[in-house]
């Protein structure tokens, strides 16, 4: 049986993606050209066929979409396994109201597919937790998830 593949976020992906949570980017290496995969949190769907994200602007991910704009970002919600593949940019090199130097990356999707092994269904999804100051991670987490609303 063939993986489902949509050309934009189903209803259930969008409305995860309104708020933080944890997921994988992989990005083509800057240097290798090899695969990068990377975990992130600041994600926001903007709508259904837009991503954005928020990673320090000095990071290997901002490198590597410069310099080669293919892009999958891999999420775990509504019991499946979801690739969201499509091409990058750096939408702001600094995002404003935030106080680190956070780089805002959109992702145009151009396809998503469910990549969940046959038979099966994710029953509980990752969760983490903060290791430093919590009221500030909070505030923080507030302030860039915000900003990406604005954008």
């Amino acid at each position: 049986m063939a993986n489902q593949v949509e050309p934009k976020l189903i209803k259930p992906l969008y409305n995860e993606l309104q708020k933080e949570r944890f997921v994988t980017l992989a990005t083509v290496d800057f240097e290798t050209g090899g695969p990068n995969v990377s975990a992130i949190s600041w994600v926001l769907a903007k709508n259904d066929e837009t991503l954005y994200f928020a990673v320090d602007n000095r990071s290997r991910i901002v490198q590597n979409i410069n310099s080669n704009k293919k892009v999958v970002l891999n999420i775990i919600a509504n019991e499946s396994t979801y690739s969201i593949a499509g091409e990058a940019s750096v939408k702001s090199e600094k995002m404003e109201g935030v106080p680190l130097k956070l780089a805002l990356i959109e992702i145009s999707v151009k396809e998503v597919r469910d990549v969940m092994f046959y038979g099966s269904k994710i029953i509980v999804e990752p969760q983490y937790d903060k290791t430093y100051d919590k009221d500030a991670a909070a505030r923080l987490d507030k302030q860039v998830m915000e900003a990406m609303k604005k954008a």
